[in-house]
């Protein structure tokens, strides 16, 4: 699996991972994978999250943990799915805390291009998945990248709202400067824990308060029907 350059507004930040023992080790471990399985999303969207938001346009860092492993569901921004593929049960109660929270209405998809032209970026901790079988590329390297990404969005001179849904992304507070960004958090939208504290947590009209109280536009959450 050859991955695609980094997108040129992340390349200075983060090239020197590239060339480190543990990325060299991820590669190695993603050309023997494919050879012998099915891997999504398709190479050229594995760093879509960072070509569709620049570094200087990150005022949200919404972080989940590895892409949907069905056929053609991921294409590299975490909860998203291309269109014409059914929402997720994740993404479904996203759209549901939206109702409540926004006045959303129901979208016909569920791809979330929008959110992350907005300033939106959406990362996935682990950054690839064999077909079918979730977090199998967890533990080969990805997470010390993208953990990296999150140190640089921590860099970043102005505040950053970074949305932390259940356990796994809660961890991530060790790499977050509390006094300088905004921590939004809750139990994750999946049905197994939506129910414990994702509901009725509002954080749609959260994190465009805390736009607004750091003078950074707020994001218009409709995703238009395709």
């Amino acid at each position: 699996m050859m991955l695609p350059k980094l997108p040129s507004s992340w390349h200075s930040l983060l090239a020197e991972e590239l060339d480190k023992p543990y990325f060299c080790e991820l590669e190695r471990f993603l050309a023997k994978e494919q050879q012998s399985h099915a891997v999504c999303p398709p190479e050229a969207d594995t760093f879509a999250a960072l070509k569709l938001t620049p570094y200087k346009s990150v005022n949200v860092l919404l972080l989940g943990q590895d892409p949907y492993p069905g056929e053609g569901q991921a294409h590299g921004l975490c909860f998203s799915v291309r269109p014409g593929i059914k929402p997720p049960a994740s993404l479904r109660n996203i759209y549901k805390e939206l109702q409540q929270d926004v006045g959303f209405h129901m979208p016909n998809n569920g791809y979330l291009v929008p959110w992350a032209k907005q300033g939106i970026l959406m990362l996935n901790a682990v950054l690839t998945v064999r077909v079918g079988e979730p977090n199998s590329h967890k533990g080969k390297g990805w997470e010390i990248f993208t953990d990296t990404v999150i140190s640089r969005v921590n860099e970043r001179e102005t505040g950053v709202v970074f949305v932390l849904w259940g356990a796994y992304a809660q961890k991530k507070i060790k790499l977050i400067d509390t006094d300088r960004h905004t921590i939004i958090k809750s139990a994750h939208p999946s049905p197994l824990s939506a129910h414990n504290g994702f509901f009725g947590s509002r954080p749609f009209s959260a994190i465009n308060k805390a736009l607004q109280k750091i003078g950074k536009p707020e994001i218009n959450w409709q995703i238009p029907d395709i």
